[in-house]
């Protein structure tokens, strides 16, 4: 067993997340992994629709610009890259960071494409039931977009033991791409959960990049952070028994502190001694962070029991259409104004017959976000848009709802202004539970 540290870098959080972070991180931090988390689980599904319009793409739109950033620096100081970045079309991914690294000379780079999370097919004739909805998977006929199960470290641990540079999956859960290379560093077995937990722990710390330096945790005047225009993103030093520090590359913007690795370790986290991942059912309870320094978090404590026996399932599916307008009033009598608009706009929907599944009307500024509560509070704003979205079954149902927002220029109360109007079709998300030898992996891996 390996006795060094390992050194992982975050250089993505989300699919939009900055690059310069992670240009920062491969040029300075002295990593052996740099890891890019990019996938959510309306993402993918997003990523299928795609693909299936044009079976060329389906893969993280900024998956060039990334590796163009930090490929040069990877190569050149032997860092290995991790990213779920293939979403709906790892093979696709792959091929393009291949033609890349031709195209910028670096030959011989080594690009592994993970697959087998795309379980479509089994979900669309099995009796798979939805966790939200009760609803069984075939019922969902046409309607259904993606199915993808959340793989784990193995294929990731195989790629990189087969002498992968560059590994690129699909739905891999976001621990999971960082204790891969873990497993792979210190050969952990696959049963020694105390291990796995500890590793866990430290790839949920890093999984959303900026949010532990600093990024979700500022609010001026209560928690200040610094130089959050220049944020760092986080890396860890990671040592065999599981045990880690969180920092930053020095010099960066944001801070690493016990409150901010705090924030971080309960996100997300429904049962901490339960967190249930496709390699084992981490356990945060005893987790400890203890000041190491400046920007220096050690993390002890994570321990974990047996993996579950299935494996989670993101079901992306269509559910109907959202027409949504929105519009501003100022002055005096803003707000009545406003909420008269709301209530000629839910009339006009009614004498129209619109068949409307789901409404919202809300006062940004007022009542968007807390309902009633915060809509008692005394003293009326000097202006408020007004925000109408409704849920139908039809594209021609949602554009009318829009159109009712934007007609209220002219037919409305008086002073509206800067109307906006929108129809987008949903695409809901779901979860089922899929029995893991369900589930086969295969690594390709094809040299630049």
């Amino acid at each position: 067993m390996k006795t060094r540290t390992i050194r992982l870098g975050a250089g993505a959080g989300y699919a939009g997340d900055r690059i310069e972070p992670a240009i920062e991180l491969a040029a300075r931090g002295a990593l052996d992994y740099l890891i890019f988390e990019c996938l959510a689980e309306r993402t993918i599904g997003l990523a299928q629709q795609a693909r299936a319009a044009n079976p060329d793409t389906g893969f993280d739109p900024l998956l060039g610009d990334r590796f163009r950033a930090v490929l040069p620096a990877c190569r050149a100081q032997a860092v290995r890259i991790i990213t779920n970045m293939g979403a709906a079309n790892p093979v696709g991914a792959a091929a393009v960071v291949r033609d890349l690294a031709r195209e910028m000379g670096l030959n011989g780079l080594r690009v592994a494409a993970v697959t087998g999370d795309d379980v479509l097919a089994e979900v669309a004739r099995g009796h798979y039931v939805l966790d939200e909805t009760g609803e069984a998977s075939a019922a969902l006929g046409d309607r259904l977009v993606s199915a993808n199960a959340y793989i784990g470290a193995a294929p990731i641990v195989q790629a990189l033991t087969e002498g992968a540079d560059v590994v690129i999956t699909g739905r891999a859960a976001d621990p999971a791409l960082f204790l891969a290379p873990l497993v792979h560093a210190f050969a952990w077995a696959d049963d020694d959960w105390t291990r796995l937990g500890a590793g866990t722990v430290v790839g949920h710390l890093l999984e959303c990049a900026g949010q532990v330096t600093g990024g979700y945790f500022a609010d001026p005047g209560v928690k200040d952070v610094p130089d959050l225009a220049r944020l760092g993103f986080p890396l860890a030093e990671v040592h065999a028994d599981g045990t880690a520090v969180i920092t930053k590359v020095a010099g960066s913007g944001g801070r690493v502190t016990r409150a901010t690795c705090k924030e971080q370790l309960l996100y997300e986290i429904h049962d901490p001694s339960a967190y249930l991942t496709p390699d084992v059912t981490a356990d945060f309870t005893r987790v400890r962070l203890d000041d190491d320094g400046e920007d220096r978090v050690r993390v002890t404590g994570g321990t974990g029991r047996a993996r579950p026996d299935t494996l989670k399932v993101s079901v992306g599916y269509r559910d109907g259409y959202i027409g949504e307008g929105q519009i501003s009033y100022a002055g005096a009598g803003a707000v009545a104004r406003a909420r008269l608009a709301g209530d000629i706009v839910t009339t006009r929907l009614g004498l129209a017959g619109v068949d409307v599944a789901e409404l919202r009307r809300d006062l940004i500024g007022i009542d968007a976000l807390h309902g009633a509560v915060a809509a008692g509070r005394s003293g009326d704003p000097y202006e408020v848009r007004l925000r109408v979205a409704a849920r139908t079954r039809t594209a021609g149902d949602a554009r009318r709802v829009a159109n009712e927002v934007e007609s209220l220029y002219t037919n409305g109360p008086a002073g509206g202004g800067g109307a906006t109007i929108a129809v987008r079709e949903v695409l809901a998300v779901a979860s089922t539970f899929m029995p893991r030898d369900r589930v086969r992996c295969r690594v390709v891996i094809e040299e630049a």
